[in-house]
């Protein structure tokens, strides 16, 4: 089963994934989609000024092609990721945790000292693919604030669900939750 939909003017058919029996979420998946992500790079940036923040942050994985991609259309230098897990090279690395729908469990994110010392002070726009429960945001927050850095803005490329009633994050399109039979629900 798929879901097609059109997200920075391109259509896409994203598969439909089940999270319970009765819950099916369409993967918007931008990894080794360049155009896609060119163009999901660009709506982005237009959504905010480039002036109402220093740096961006995104959670691995899947927002890694876009933030890149947004830093490299507006001419950034730096951007940081929150990491899965701590790496040898993350000095005394700042830890929250999250719960995402598309992770089963809790998960936890990473922030090395020398780039929190780099936020601190700073305003930090969130940046994400697909955001449903909010989890990995409200993680990103901890991070940035934990670090001493000022969130001005969350941007996604998708809202899923309930997500799209939210008044603060700017996102490209609204994207529906599913019945198993495909069925948009209710």
């Amino acid at each position: 089963m798929k879901y097609t939909m059109e997200i920075a003017g391109l259509q896409r058919d994203l598969p439909l994934c089940k999270i319970t029996d009765d819950l099916y979420i369409a993967a918007f998946i931008c990894f080794g989609d360049a155009e896609v992500t060119v163009a999901c790079a660009r709506e982005l940036l237009a959504l905010v000024p480039a002036d109402s923040y220093d740096y961006m942050l995104t959670a691995e994985a899947k927002s890694i092609p876009i933030i890149h991609e947004m830093a490299r259309q507006s001419g950034a230098t730096k951007y940081f990721i929150a990491r899965k897990g701590p790496k040898v090279y993350m000095p005394d690395p700042i830890r929250v945790t999250d719960r995402s729908i598309t992770t089963r469990g809790e998960q936890a994110l990473y922030l090395g000292r020398d780039d929190a010392d780099i936020i601190k002070g700073k305003r930090i726009l969130l940046v994400d693919d697909v955001i449903s429960t909010g989890g990995s945001l409200r993680a990103m927050e901890e991070l940035v604030q934990a670090a001493g850095g000022i969130v001005t803005g969350r941007v996604a490329v998708l809202a899923e669900g309930e997500a799209a009633s939210r008044s603060d994050i700017q996102f490209l399109a609204p994207l529906p939750l599913f019945n198993a039979d495909g069925s948009i629900k209710d």
